[in-house]
């Protein structure tokens, strides 16, 4: 018996005005105000000093007052990370607490004095019993470097003549073209060119790199008429000639500097003659494609006191720019979209919430929460798109907190963790299948919708966190097939219904450690498997970890908020894959059966991308990049890069030459939670903390 499909659900629509920019000062900034160290603060390091034992009291007031609304009252977290155990010394917490961090803005005097900083970090340490160090807490203070303005649009050459992109072209682009994320609306991440392939790709070799700003990266191209669009961390976008690598131009967004090591933008969109940005600030921004000059600015997270975000760019339905948000952890009364509006204006079409509000339809699966403490639901991620029968399909996240007996409630929570079916005049939700009810580990199901036809149906497919393979019936939303890849210990799914509940016994207690697999870093996460259609195969970049935290209790109250309290003790290899963290699986999409598996001691870092060619090209945390025989796994060709291999490589032909673009992307501290696990279970590799770039591969000249 097949689960049912779930009735249309009316979306949440209000109107933007994005002639109203986001104010510099708001209650975001005093959310964040100590958030985030985050990366210095999170990762505990080693104590450096001794002295005498702290006093309990010392330095509580100044951390009540300046720190607590955001780490708790007791430093176990809320909107930001836990502080506790603590190991910075004083000098090193004045010196970030002076330099800002991503979500954080420098603190002044005028906020916090030197000494109460040190106090803050003995109180700190007080609280878990490390004794306080004598060091000077001036001595390595230094201010955050200032950065030289830039001109918004640099033009450097003429760009080639360029055609409008239609419908029809997104539709079903040209071969050499990539017009999309993952090149077509349905997701595939699939290039029919074949002049690469298993005969020649060994001789693959670089013909071209551009090295991309600083910041986290995980960006994916455009290529059209020959001219590469591509992101770079903090709201950069390059154009450039396709063939040689040549700059034609780069636009510049102004970005708080703080916000940098968030900064990521994973992909573009090109509509009519415009590419489309979506920044960190929540905007998105329409370039002149030939120009890069601002066609339209449209301000779609509102006046920034909610604190969305954008890390990944839209999709293009029927001429509508659709784009899901993220930062949707706090507790306020706004919920967390997906939105479109009009690729010719910036003009707000629809926006529909993720979550089901009270006395809505859903509205009662929250278990009596208020809206003000529903939180989660984003939808980081972009959908995919069915211009035939023009449905959108979008992926959401968990609830937060994470843990349900944190949140305060064991509910379902609509629409978290589920894919929407959407209309791309309305958003209007067609139907919803919910694929992990009440998560409670941060194990999101958000990732790329693959649409696919096979023996008579019309199936969407998704892999979240937990490597399950979902195939659903896009027309209905009925649950057709769930497929373990055999890792996960947390969840069974009834093979019926396709309801997924937690194994007995595997819902964490509060205050109790727990190991779980995998680790909140996930088996499958942003990186995006791909279809290869003459193999009816799915290929899925996999990461075998596990994970022991604990989840502490955290205050409900509003304008607080967080994922939890979660304090990690640590990162274990699987017991299944006891020092090998990668494996590339190529699945069957009529069975779900595993065609192949390969297993490498790096884990992917990349999506997948499949060629005409018959190969597979994915790139590892250890900085390779590699193209494996799409039908028996073997490894036909391997570089290395400057850095770790991420991002979503693409596949494109300039005039008669193919080309492969791979990126590499920085291992910048605390940005990723699956660089985080391999950081510390492979100490025998190091990855430089630079290197961004895009680089791009062709045969010889004489092949």
């Amino acid at each position: 018996m097949q689960r049912a499909a779930r009735p249309p659900m009316k979306g949440t629509c209000a109107t933007i005005d994005p002639r109203k920019a986001a104010p510099m000062t708001s209650r975001l900034d005093r959310w964040t105000l100590p958030c985030t160290i985050l990366a210095a603060l999170v990762a505990v390091v080693a104590f450096k000093g001794a002295g005498v034992l702290a006093q309990p009291n010392n330095g509580k007031g100044a951390y009540d007052r300046v720190c607590a609304t955001c780490h708790g009252s007791d430093a176990r977290g809320s909107l930001g990370p836990g502080l506790v155990p603590f190991g910075r010394t004083d000098a090193e917490l004045l010196a970030l607490v002076r330099a800002g961090g991503s979500q954080m803005r420098p603190l002044t005097s005028r906020d916090i004095t030197d000494a109460d900083v040190s106090a803050v970090a003995r109180y700190l340490r007080s609280l878990a019993g490390i004794q306080g160090s004598p060091d000077s807490p001036t001595a390595d203070a230094r201010p955050a470097p200032t950065v030289p303005a830039r001109p918004e649009v640099f033009n450097a050459a003429d760009t080639p003549a360029l055609s409008d992109v239609t419908d029809d072209m997104l539709a079903k682009p040209t071969p050499n073209d990539w017009l999309s994320w993952r090149r077509t609306l349905d997701g595939w991440g699939y290039s029919p060119l074949d002049q690469i392939n298993k005969s020649n790709v060994r001789t693959l070799q670089l013909a071209w790199s551009w090295a991309l700003e600083t910041g986290p990266s995980q960006t994916t191209p455009l290529v059209h008429d020959g001219v590469m669009y591509i992101a770079n961390p903090g709201n950069i976008v390059d154009a450039l000639d396709a063939r040689t690598g040549q700059l034609l131009w780069e636009y510049r967004r102004p970005m708080d500097e703080r916000r940098r090591q968030a900064a990521q933008t994973r992909s573009l969109a090109i509509v009519h003659d415009v590419i489309v940005l979506a920044t960190v600030d929540a905007h998105l921004v329409a370039l002149d494609a030939r120009k890069g000059t601002v066609r339209w600015d449209a301000n779609v997270g509102g006046s920034g006191e909610a604190g969305f975000t954008f890390t990944s760019g839209p999709i293009v339905a029927d001429g509508a720019v659709v784009a899901g948000l993220t930062g949707c952890n706090r507790f306020d009364d706004e919920t967390c979209y997906i939105l479109a509006v009009d690729g010719r204006t910036g003009r707000l079409l629809w926006k529909t919430s993720t979550l089901a509000r009270p006395g809505e339809p859903g509205g009662d699966t929250w278990g009596g929460l208020p809206i003000t403490f529903r939180a989660g639901g984003d939808a980081w991620i972009p959908g995919s798109y069915d211009p035939v029968t023009k449905v959108i399909y979008w992926g959401t996240v968990q609830a937060k907190p994470w843990a349900q007996n944190v949140r305060g409630t064991d509910g379902d929570a609509l629409y978290t963790n589920s894919t929407l079916a959407l209309d791309p005049g309305t958003g209007k939700i067609k139907w919803y299948f919910q694929h992990l009810p009440g998560e409670s580990f941060d194990m999101d199901e958000t990732f790329e919708r693959i649409l696919i036809d096979h023996d008579g149906r019309s199936s969407v497919y998704t892999m979240g966190k937990l490597g399950i393979l979902w195939e659903l019936d896009r027309k209905t939303g009925a649950f057709v097939r769930a497929t373990d890849t055999g890792y996960q210990t947390l969840v069974d799914v009834n093979p019926r219904t396709g309801r997924a509940t937690y194994k007995p016994g595997r819902l964490q207690r509060v205050g109790e450690a727990i190991t779980f697999c995998p680790s909140t870093g996930g088996f499958k996460s942003l990186r995006a498997m791909a279809y290869l259609p003459s193999t009816q195969a799915l290929y899925v970049p996999l990461n075998l970890n596990c994970e022991t935290a604990t989840f502490d209790q955290m205050e409900r109250r509003e304008g607080g908020g967080g994922v939890g309290p979660v304090r990690i003790q640590g990162y274990q290899f699987h017991p299944k894959s006891p020092d090998q963290m990668g494996e590339l699986r190529a699945m069957d999409v009529r069975t779900g059966k595993t065609l192949w598996q390969e297993r490498r001691r790096a884990p992917y870092n990349t999506a997948t991308l499949t060629t005409g060619g018959g190969l597979v090209f994915v790139g590892t945390w250890d900085r390779m990049a590699y193209a494996y025989d799409a039908t028996t796994g073997q490894a036909l060709w391997q570089t290395r890069l400057p850095t770790m291999a991420n991002g979503f490589p693409i596949s494109y032909a300039v005039g008669a030459t193919q080309y492969v673009a791979i990126g590499a992307g920085a291992a910048v501290p605390g940005t990723s939670w699956a660089s985080r696990v391999p950081g510390q279970l492979l100490r025998e590799m190091k990855n430089p903390s630079a290197g961004n770039g895009i680089f791009v591969f062709a045969l010889p000249n004489d092949k």
